[in-house]
C-alpha cells in the first residue's frame, strides 16, 4: 500500500504543479471595463434613434442624430458629432 500513495505522489505533485502553471484567464481591469460599458451605451443609443428614426430623408437623418445626441447626454456621455454626409 506505501508504493502505491508513493508512485502517485509524484503524479499528483506534477498535475498541482501544472495547474498552478496554467495562467488565470484575462480579466479587464476596471479602466477597460468602464471603456466597455461606455461604448457599449454609446451604441444601444445610436441603435435606439435608428428604431425611432428608420428614414434617411434628410429630415429622418436630422431627427436620428438629434435622439442619439439626446440620448448621450441623458446617459452623462460624450456627444459626439456625426461623419457628414457622403456626396
Amino acid at each position: 500500500m506505501s508504493r502505491r500513495l508513493c508512485a502517485l505522489t509524484p503524479a499528483a505533485a506534477l498535475a498541482a504543479l501544472l495547474v498552478a502553471a496554467v495562467p488565470q484567464s484575462a480579466r479587464a481591469d476596471p479602466q477597460q471595463q468602464q471603456s466597455f460599458n461606455v461604448w457599449h451605451q454609446m451604441s444601444d443609443c445610436a441603435r435606439l434613434a435608428a428604431k425611432q428614426f428608420p428614414d434617411h430623408t434628410p429630415e429622418g437623418n436630422a431627427k436620428r442624430e438629434a435622439a442619439r445626441q439626446s440620448c448621450l447626454r441623458v446617459h452623462h456621455l460624450p456627444v459626439t458629432a456625426s461623419p457628414p454626409p457622403a456626396r
